[in-house]
């Protein structure tokens, strides 16, 4: 992998726009594109040169890097991959890549014991697995929550660049209950993961109302570099989900103390992993335990309460625990 940053911005520049099946690409596109990204990453005005340009599309097609991107010409005039699925970011790990990994992987590691390191621990282990698994051939001895196979997930990176560069994005989308899509501008404050789904945050152009957008039913997007970026100057992610399990707020909706009776069979995973921040137990009786939490409620409590079955029962409130007991009906009509 080459050492030179401004390669590295060039190549995964040019990698990005050939996955982009949605547009046809000129020369003169892929230089604009390099140009942008070299002025953002780095702030240099001047851009770059065809020549410069063409040289970076041989070295991706040449086996000097690694990448042998099958990148081709059609009509003479637009680049692209000819095997659709193919990036840069796929190829395998050479031997200086595995070693330039192992550097960093030290550098990290010098950090354990500090508090901010404790957000970077899982990072590093899977760094770690990634590295080792590689270098000696082996299957991997750790295996990480993971759907790979998550619709979506390729427009994580143009998304979080688009919030790093303060850009609206223009999304195609159709939710789950929608009958057709629906096209708008979005502008993105930040990216939300629960239960390895991803979702956009943020709101749409000329609304006030925070919108929670699933990755995996975007059908299209494009960074509108034109219309003006509406900034979020109110809310943090921290205090914005502090009252809630998983991805779902609701500004109308105040909190809830919400009570449960937890079977002797699953207090122990209880109370090792808590449902909530909030979590107290307030009472110890020959069922199990007694836990209180306090959140709004919304479809992804109801759906760990559902998780546990016949393990846990609802107290309180009244509202909650009519919905638990009303799908819970429901679904043992399915077996009868």
């Amino acid at each position: 992998m080459p050492a030179n940053r401004n390669a590295l911005i060039r190549y995964k520049t040019i990698d990005t726009c050939l996955q982009n099946r949605h547009r046809k690409w000129t020369l003169e596109d892929l230089i604009e594109s390099v140009s942008e990204a070299l002025y953002e990453y780095e702030g240099i005005r001047k851009g770059i040169s065809k020549r410069s340009i063409q040289a970076d599309i041989q070295m991706m097609r040449s086996e000097k890097l690694g990448y042998e991107a099958p990148i081709i010409v059609i009509d003479k005039k637009f680049y692209t991959y000819e095997d659709p699925n193919f990036s840069i970011t796929k190829t395998p790990l050479t031997g200086a890549d595995v070693s330039r990994m192992n550097e960093a992987l030290d550098m990290l590691k010098q950090f354990k014991g500090f508090s901010h390191f404790n957000q970077l621990s899982e990072v590093v282990n899977k760094l770690e697995e990634h590295i080792y698994s590689n270098k000696e051939k082996r299957a991997s001895v750790i295996d990480f929550e993971k759907n790979e196979n998550l619709r979506g997930l390729s427009y994580l990176d143009t998304i979080y660049q688009a919030i790093l560069q303060k850009k609206a994005v223009c999304i195609n989308y159709k939710s789950f209950k929608a009958r057709d899509a629906n096209q708008f501008h979005f502008h993105v404050w930040w990216l939300k993961e629960y239960k390895n789904r991803w979702f956009a945050v943020g709101v749409k152009h000329s609304k006030d109302t925070i919108s929670n957008l699933a990755l995996d039913r975007i059908l299209d997007l494009q960074v509108d570099a034109q219309l003006p970026y509406i900034e979020n100057l109110r809310y943090s992610p921290e205090l914005y989900y502090y009252h809630v399990i998983g991805a779902t707020v609701s500004n109308n909706i105040r909190n809830s103390r919400v009570r449960i009776q937890v079977s002797n069979l699953h207090a122990p995973y209880v109370e090792t992993k808590p449902l909530h921040h909030s979590q107290q137990v307030i009472e110890r009786n020959h069922k199990g335990i007694i836990i209180e939490i306090k959140v709004q409620l919304n479809f992804e409590l109801e759906r760990e309460i559902l998780g546990f079955g016949d393990g846990m029962e609802v107290l309180e409130p009244r509202l909650l625990r009519e919905k638990i007991q009303k799908r819970l009906g429901l679904a043992n009509e399915q077996y009868k």
